[in-house]
């Protein structure tokens, strides 16, 4: 988990500098473009970063790319700091960058299920979900500290020296073997025809999509986390300045509102890395879901930035719950040598989903107001509380003993 934060902080660290240096010389419209450019391999490339992470080893598929990104970012760092290079020099690592996360994503989700016994698998979430919510902290703050000291080409050398640190450890990681697998009666025929040989990415993809659809729990989980991506994303981003604006309360007042709901969802990172286990776990997912996504909902009518901010820890602090026992009933439930593809449909849910509703909800703030866009944007996420409590097999998911 040290060499996952380092990794973390190292992101958080790249990606402020990144939009720093674009921002030395070029339009907002083109600093935009630089920072959205890493999205796109990201997106198109997820579900193949999950069969690569199927077809070998997700620590081998991690060391790679932290070692692509950590050379990378190093030559961009020399490169600042001994020329003036075009947007060209940005856009060409953001775009390394995203093909990467692409590979590392669905890689780091199926990692614990090689690491942990199988009734440890929510302790790992929470160790994991807390290393992201201390990286997210920690990474921004590091490159402005050292931008403000140094310029931007020391703020990458010093991302390029967290990755370094990351996969330095990464290399003292040992893994177990997945147990064998009995054939699935239920695969499709594209998904046994070729087995001991080669198959093709594509045939892959799809075996990995078919076994999503035969699964009803894996199924309904997956997307009930779409759901809930686009309920909440736009009202805790454009949402919460819009709010603040429209209510006098300044930029402190969504900033203190996205601060809570960091601190409640860190909070929730630390309850389950410490228990470990709860009772009824799918009873808990959907009660912890339908709060979180009721106190989004509520958000708007907060009379005050203080109740704002106390709603925005209940938010983060039960979703935060309910984001780790989805992670672990998923990784429980699905079969270890489809993990990866399992998990790369999970992280294009978490990155590719929730910015698509953005301009969505910034239309329905513009048409009928902040309290009933928060209201709409809320019950989305909430009919994926609704959505799994009438599914018996998530009302009954249990973790392994």
């Amino acid at each position: 988990m040290v060499a996952y934060t380092a990794s973390v902080v190292g992101n958080g660290c790249f990606f402020l500098a990144l939009g720093w240096a674009a921002s030395r010389t070029a339009t907002p419209a083109e600093v935009s473009f630089v920072m959205a450019v890493g999205a796109v391999p990201r997106a198109v490339l997820m579900l193949g970063g999950g069969v690569i992470a199927d077809r070998s080893s997700p620590r081998y598929v991690i060391i790679g790319s932290d070692m692509v990104r950590c050379v990378v970012i190093l030559a961009a760092a020399a490169v600042l700091a001994l020329a003036s290079p075009g947007l060209w020099l940005l856009v060409v690592v953001a775009l390394v960058f995203g093909v990467a996360d692409a590979l590392f994503l669905p890689a780091v989700g199926a990692l614990p299920a090689r690491l942990a016994d199988a009734n440890q698998v929510l302790r790992v979430q929470g160790m994991r979900s807390l290393a992201v919510r201390l990286g997210n902290s920690l990474g921004a703050p590091l490159a402005g500290l050292v931008m403000a000291l140094s310029g931007p080409a020391a703020a990458f050398a010093v991302a390029g020296g967290l990755f370094a640190l990351s996969l330095t450890l990464l290399f003292t990681v040992r893994i177990r073997a997945l147990p064998v697998q009995k054939p699935d009666p239920e695969a499709e025929p594209a998904e046994t025809a070729g087995k001991g040989k080669a198959t093709g990415m594509w045939q892959e993809m799809t075996s990995g999509l078919q076994y999503v659809r035969r699964q009803s729990l894996v199924r309904m989980l997956v997307l009930a986390l779409v759901v809930v991506e686009l309920g909440c994303v736009a009202p805790l981003s454009i949402g919460l300045v819009l709010l603040a604006r429209d209510r006098d309360w300044g930029a402190s007042g969504a900033g203190w509102t996205l601060g809570t709901f960091s601190v409640g969802a860190a909070v929730s990172s630390l309850l389950l890395t410490t228990t470990g286990r709860l009772p009824r776990p799918g009873v808990f997912y959907i009660a912890s879901l339908a709060a979180g996504s009721a106190s989004i909902a509520s958000l708007a009518l907060a009379p005050s930035p203080l109740i704002a901010a106390a709603l925005g820890a209940v938010g983060g602090l039960t979703l935060g719950l309910n984001g780790g026992i989805s992670y672990a009933l998923v990784q429980s439930a699905c079969k270890p040598a489809y993990l990866g593809r399992v998990m790369s449909l999970l992280s294009l849910a978490s990155f590719g989903v929730g910015p698509l509703a953005l301009p969505v909800f910034g239309a329905a703030v513009a048409g009928f107001g902040t309290a009933p866009a928060f209201a709409v944007f809320g019950g989305i996420a909430g009919l994926g509380a609704v959505a799994c409590l009438f599914s018996a097999d998530v009302r009954r998911a249990e973790l392994p003993n």
